[in-house]
Parts: C-alpha cells; sequence; structure tokens
C-alpha cells in the first residue's frame, strides 16, 4: 500500500467503523485530469448500495474537511466483490487455503504475477503455491492481490 493510501486508511478506519462497517482497503490511483479514491467495505450482512451512500456522504465531508488529496478525484465506495482485494496482512491470513492473484509493483524472482493458492502471510511475507511450487513473496512488491472467485 502506498503512502497516501496508508495515510487515507488510517483516517477512514474510524469512521467507517463507527458505522458498523469494516474498511477492506483504500486504493488512490492519481491521474492527470482526475484521480480515483476507491474505498472497499464489508459487513457480516453484505454491502448494499444504500450502505455504500452512507459512507459517502460521511467520508466526502471528512475529505472535505482533511483534505489530503491535491487536485480532483472521483471517490468510489465499493463491496469487496467476488474477486475481493487484499490489502493487509490480516487478509492474507483470513483467505489462506482461497485462489488469489498476485500482480507486483516490480519484478521479483524475474516475474511480476503469481497466480496460485493463498497459504498465509509469514514474516513480511505473502505465502503463494503454484503448480506445486511455494513462493514467499515480500509484501512490499506488491502492487494488486486479489482473490480469483470459485466458478
Amino acid at each position: 500500500m502506498d503512502r497516501i493510501a496508508r495515510q487515507l486508511n488510517e483516517l477512514f478506519q474510524p469512521v467507517v467503523e463507527a458505522m458498523g462497517y469494516e474498511l477492506v482497503g483504500v486504493e488512490y490511483r492519481p491521474n492527470q485530469g482526475e484521480g480515483l479514491l476507491r474505498v472497499y467495505i464489508d459487513a457480516e450482512a453484505g454491502i448494499t448500495l444504500e450502505d455504500c451512500e452512507r459512507v459517502s456522504h460521511q467520508l466526502s465531508g471528512l475529505l472535505d474537511v482533511e483534505d489530503p488529496i491535491r487536485g480532483h478525484y472521483r471517490l468510489e465506495i465499493s463491496s469487496p466483490g467476488l474477486d475481493r482485494p487484499l490489502f493487509s496482512p490480516e487478509h492474507y491470513r483470513r483467505f489462506a487455503g482461497a485462489r488469489v492473484q498476485l500482480r507486483l509493483a516490480e519484478l521479483w524472482e524475474g516475474r511480476r504475477k503469481f497466480r496460485g493458492e493463498l497459504r498465509g502471510f509469514e514474516d513480511g511475507r505473502i505465502l503463494v503455491s503454484e503448480e506445486g511450487v511455494d513462493y514467499a513473496v515480500p509484501l512490499e512488491v506488491v502492487d494488486r492481490a486479489n482473490l480469483i472467485p470459485e466458478v
């Protein structure tokens, strides 16, 4: 998670949790014209459009007051969906046994993509088994991680 996303996560977490939701994670993608700020939330009963609207209203007010992002951006509130993004060590532990896809920000062991069974998280590394080979991918090189939906 980059520095801005980490700061936003810390800013949003108490607000989202006080509303009764889990803050799954925050993605910020700056762009020349208009950036994208995507906030993933979840709840035991699932997430509805009304839930997203409620959280959007609260976070919009917070963003107006705190003003942590320069320039124009679009705020999106979303459920994690079937291809749930993974952000924290806890996510990697919780979803051990599921199929996962990792996209790396830089080459690691000559590769930028991994796809296999998530084995957990240990010592700052995501444990993935791909075609019988075990990898321990450093969290800091991961750009994006998602569960692969079972069909």
